[in-house]
């Protein structure tokens, strides 16, 4: 029973980790190169894309917009622009199309003086099935070179951390009030029966020697 709880436990913890790698927001620095906008057919409920603008009506085939970048080692990369709304991920994104526009001007700039920005994502890149990350945020910076601290990560996993800390705690507090007395309990007895067994035991030993020891003497 001991392996097959650890695997249900490693790979409970392995859908987390995936789930979290996907959903956390990422940041890239890279240049916008152009913005457009494709016709799509997406399957209803698809995990990979998220609603059309807020306020309108939701169909199988529409328009979504993207945002085409380079980064700075050359590789291009694709994100789509979609709006979340209240549903999950509580990304709250009502601003697709403001954030085209703000592309659009900054992909203008660049002809000019090269701006680099940094794309807030979340999501992932993936050719082989489609599949494009979501671009929530996008801010100018002065170059390629700049340090960008995921503070909402990190602060997300001291949360989860301290959460999982008072969890652990409380059942140890739960365990120690109502499950320990029990089992101390339990093991009281085991060990009183397991005494009296062994008492009777060596009082029928002695009894079967005095019988057979004084039917076998002469």
């Amino acid at each position: 029973m001991k392996w097959i709880k650890r695997i249900a436990l490693f790979i409970l913890l392995l859908v987390t980790a995936i789930a979290m790698h996907y959903y956390l927001p990422s940041r890239d620095i890279v240049k916008i190169v152009d913005t457009e906008v494709k016709r799509m057919d997406i399957n209803q409920g698809s995990p990979f894309w998220d609603r059309a603008d807020t306020g309108t009506e939701e169909k199988t085939s529409r328009d979504v917009r993207f945002i085409s970048t380079v980064r700075p080692n050359g590789k291009t990369m694709v994100y789509r622009n979609e709006d979340t709304g209240w549903s999950f991920p509580f990304y709250l994104k009502f601003d697709s199309s403001d954030l085209s526009a703000k592309a659009a001007d900054l992909k203008v700039s660049q002809s000019q003086d090269a701006q680099w920005v940094a794309v807030t994502h979340y999501g992932w890149r993936i050719r082989l099935f489609t599949i494009f990350p979501n671009a929530t945020k996008i801010k100018p910076i002065k170059s390629p070179d700049v340090l960008l601290i995921p503070w909402f990560n990190i602060a997300f996993f001291l949360i989860l951390a301290l959460i999982a800390f008072f969890i652990w705690r409380s059942l140890q507090k739960l365990k120690e009030k109502h499950v320990d007395p029990v089992t101390d309990q339990i093991e009281d007895m085991a060990e009183a029966a397991g005494d009296e067994i062994r008492e009777k035991g060596s009082s029928l030993g002695r009894l079967f020697t005095k019988i057979f020891g004084r039917s076998s003497s002469p």
